[in-house]
């Protein structure tokens, strides 16, 4: 396909993902590609916008402030609760994830940031809140989505399709 990227297509990316610091955070190398649906925010605002227009075998660096990545870092996300809120088997470690629902019901994912006694401190900011995020992307399949795909709001891989 040669049009450009836009709404309603499914993208395929090869993409590093680096911090200021110029370290790797996450990368697609040695994989396949990341399929996307365009327009549907399956990506961070700032790459997808960054993405629009461009064509298979186009390659870009994009820089990304944290407000078009995944946001600022959010300290009234960050709380204390005692240890017995967690289950009793749970491992507690810094870095573990964990699903708690708030107050509306909804699930929230928090990580374990600290922990002090029996108090431990966990943050539901994603852990890329308020980085700048650099991208290495190399554009390598464009398709339009299927009617299948846009039902479900997002892209198949090749061998069908798993929830």
């Amino acid at each position: 396909m040669s049009d450009p990227i836009s709404a309603n297509h499914v993208v395929g990316i090869h993409y590093t993902l680096r911090d200021d610091k110029k370290e790797v955070l996450d990368s697609s190398e040695g994989q396949d590609p990341l399929l996307y649906l365009h327009g549907h925010s399956q990506i961070v605002p700032g790459l997808e916008n960054a993405l629009a227009g461009k064509k298979v075998g186009e390659k870009l660096s994009v820089s990304i402030t944290p407000a078009d990545g995944y946001g600022e870092y959010d300290p009234k996300l960050t709380s204390v609760v005692e240890r017995n809120q967690f289950p009793n088997q749970a491992q507690l470690e810094v870095g573990a994830l964990f699903e708690f629902s708030n107050a509306k019901g909804h699930p929230v994912v928090v990580r374990v940031a600290e922990l002090k006694g029996d108090s431990v401190t966990v943050d539901a900011n994603h852990p890329l809140a308020g980085q700048n995020l650099h991208f290495e992307v190399e554009i390598v399949s464009l398709r339009a989505a299927t009617q299948s795909e846009l039902e479900h709001g997002h892209a198949h891989d090749g061998d069908g399709h798993h929830h």
